[in-house]
């Protein structure tokens, strides 16, 4: 039967097919170009530059990365993991808010995050002048709490912003555990924490090694924050060594250090994961029936289950709509704001477009010739998301700038006319390292949407005399649709979000809402950054929402499945 349909198609599109592994071919060799970069101009260049690193620069960073990694790490665990199976094994009143609001702390940014709590937990801010009047203290000087910009401070922060990765690939496993399992331990005499411990614990290892590397991964991202809170990670490093230091050299050489760090994450999460085989029973998985928490114990659980979101988002977002009313009210709407604002969206907007068109192209290549060459170029495309935004950003930036010059030069030889930083200046550089940096969340939620098509489809497209390019426009993109929306939105709110990669790469005299809140909190004028902070965590809210009625519409599935 197989033959039958597929002999025919195959040859009469064969040009067609190889058009679509080339392009998946050029998208993973662009994603693959700052790495190798990084690679070649840390090992390239010798002298006294590297030893300088090394005994001045990476072991003090290296300390303090590691020191936040574990420090995030382990908390990010302790509230992803204990907000997933309170809302999953308990019910009690207000439960079905916190199962979404747990999800908030992802609108907010780390280094907003940090801004707002540097603001609001300074001494002479709000909070602490309300605690000397209760105390009875007049001065920061006979009362203050300790400082906030210290390693402690950023592991806090750090992890109230980040758990929610945890909460919601470990939530996802709790929901999918038959529910027999639960109830064969506690038929054997297991106590409900018990079976917590060593049931539900040992079964979402997996699921939990996942989102701590993901949570992992975005604070080694992050440079606003470190800064901000006087840590001096490796990202900082990086940053400080090119823009204040001008050292390119150093800075990819530091660069060189943290791509270890990636390597060896992604390595232990594979690793954590490696051994972990389980056998799913035939019979259809039935949810957990979560236990009827009542009285006090049910407003106990709901006070826990609410700590993270209000550390982690109803407190920085209180604070900066408040802060960004009193700028209005005081100053109106800065044109600053208004220009980054049409930046930021036409910057995004710009390099969504790039990313889809990418991810779907890496991913109709997949579909169409499946096989270890393909899934590998999907992998390599993949790759930059793996990589921080400033480790991305020197790998762009030195190839980027080298065509410049190399442009500009033929251009002076040949007309006599000087096009200057082409594609730096245009900001087509930093439309590269968004794209690069997101691509593998279109790839990845294209590839699931299209996943959902049957290949029938696919070939009765091909009987009916469709090519592949046929068949995309008329079958999969409007079947895509749903995918392609949800994947759009996320590259979208990342991009605006991003702060790493468009410091270093941004064009002359260009300010996006994140360059701008950055440059003005490093100042120390937080109150000209409130409104640019609300507007990032506004749009943040949207794939939160999103990934709230995905969450709703899978456990409705689930439990509708298993009453049948």
């Amino acid at each position: 039967m197989a033959l039958v349909t597929y002999t025919k198609p195959r040859s009469r599109s064969r040009f067609t097919l190889n058009g679509w592994v080339v392009f998946s071919v050029i998208v993973a060799a662009l994603a693959l170009l700052p790495v190798l970069t990084i690679a070649l101009t840390a090992v390239g260049n010798t002298g006294t530059l590297w030893s300088h690193v090394v005994a001045n620069v990476l072991p003090q960073a290296t300390r303090n990365t590691l020191t936040l990694l574990i420090g995030t790490g382990i908390l990010v665990t302790i509230i992803g993991t204990g907000t997933a199976w309170l809302v999953t094994a308990y019910s009690f009143p207000g439960r079905g808010i916190l199962e979404w609001a747990l999800l908030l702390p992802l609108a907010v940014p780390t280094y907003i995050m940090a801004y707002a709590y540097m603001d609001v937990l300074s001494p002479l801010g709000w909070i602490q002048d309300t605690i000397r009047a209760i105390l009875g203290y007049s001065s920061p000087r006979d009362f203050r709490l300790p400082d906030i910009r210290t390693m402690w401070g950023a592991i806090v922060l750090f992890g109230f912003v980040l758990y929610p990765y945890v909460y919601l690939t470990t939530r996802a496993m709790f929901l999918t555990q038959a529910s027999n399992l639960v109830e064969v331990a506690r038929t054997l005499g297991v106590g409900r924490s018990a079976v917590f411990w060593r049931v539900a614990l040992p079964l979402a290892r997996p699921a939990i090694a996942v989102g701590v590397s993901l949570a992992l991964m975005e604070a080694l991202n992050d440079v606003g924050a470190s800064q901000f809170l006087g840590v001096r990670t490796l990202t900082a490093s990086v940053y400080t060594t090119w823009i204040v230091r001008t050292d390119l050299t150093g800075a990819a050489q530091i660069a060189t250090a943290m791509l270890v760090f990636v390597v060896t994450l992604i390595l232990l999460e594979r690793m954590a994961r490696r051994q972990q085989r389980y056998a799913h029973s035939a019979q259809r998985a039935r949810t957990m029936t979560p236990t009827r928490l009542r009285g006090w114990r049910g407003w106990l659980a709901l006070s826990i289950g609410s700590i993270p979101i209000v550390i982690g988002f109803l407190g920085p977002a209180l604070y900066l709509v408040l802060a960004a009313i009193e700028r209005v009210q005081f100053a109106g709407v800065s044109p600053y704001i208004v220009r980054a604002t049409i930046n930021t969206v036409t910057m995004s907007a710009t390099a969504t477009l790039v990313v889809l068109v990418a991810g779907f192209g890496v991913a109709y290549a997949a579909r169409l010739r499946p096989g270890a060459a393909t899934d590998a170029l999907a992998r390599i495309s993949a790759l930059g998301y793996a990589v921080p935004g400033t480790v991305l950003g020197i790998g762009i930036l030195i190839p980027v700038a080298a065509f410049d010059r190399f442009v500009d030069q033929s251009m002076r030889e040949l007309f006599g006319y000087s096009t200057g930083l082409l594609m730096i200046g245009s900001g087509a550089a930093l439309v590269y390292a968004y794209a690069a940096r997101f691509l593998a969340i279109a790839s990845g939620g294209i590839e699931a949407g299209l996943s959902r098509i049957p290949l029938s489809y696919d070939h009765a497209a091909r009987t009916l005399g469709h090519t592949a390019t046929g068949s995309l426009a008329r079958v999969h993109l409007p079947l895509s649709r749903t995918a392609l929306t949800a994947a759009g939105l996320l590259v979208f709110v990342d991009c605006m979000k991003e702060l790493p990669a468009t410091l270093l790469l941004r064009p002359l005299n260009f300010e996006s809402l994140s360059s701008l809140l950055y440059g003005e909190a490093a100042r120390g004028t937080y109150e000209e950054a409130a409104l640019a902070a609300v507007i990032i965590v506004a749009i943040g809210i949207l794939p939160v929402i999103f990934l709230a009625r995905t969450g709703r519409m899978s456990q409705s599935s689930s439990a509708a499945e298993s009453r049948l």
